[in-house]
């Protein structure tokens, strides 16, 4: 299955349930910030991840409690991999150029990244 890219509200709502791993709307309402959304916003939200297939549920009566379908390291890498592309021609170079400018990534996470690199070429 081909990942697709969420909107904010469904990756809020995917934030919630990789770190509950299962929950009730209602329970995926009580993690988040205020305002709180109308339940039935999560309920449609939800829907539709599951229409994206990043969602399942078990049925309880008539309620419903759902789980990711899609691992949340999955969908980084998945997003990560859009924005190179996309914003900075696939080279993590541009990327890590664009960081050091916007001081996103200050010296010392710099040389913290650098040493990363030097671990990952001996292996």
């Amino acid at each position: 299955m081909e990942l697709k890219e969420l909107t904010r509200a469904e990756e809020q709502i995917m934030q919630v349930l990789w770190q509950l791993e299962k929950a009730f709307v209602k329970e995926v309402i009580d993690e988040l910030p205020e305002p709180k959304p109308a339940y039935n916003t999560v309920s449609t939200i939800i829907r539709i991840l599951e229409t994206k297939g990043f969602v399942g549920h078990d049925t309880f009566g008539k309620s419903h409690n759902y789980y990711p379908l899609i691992g949340k390291e999955e969908y980084k890498s998945f997003a990560t991999g859009k924005l190179l592309n996309n914003y900075f021609d696939s080279s993590v170079e541009h990327m890590f150029s664009f960081f050091m400018k916007e001081k996103k990534i200050d010296v010392r996470e710099a040389d913290e990244i650098l040493k990363l690199i030097e671990k990952f070429k001996s292996k």
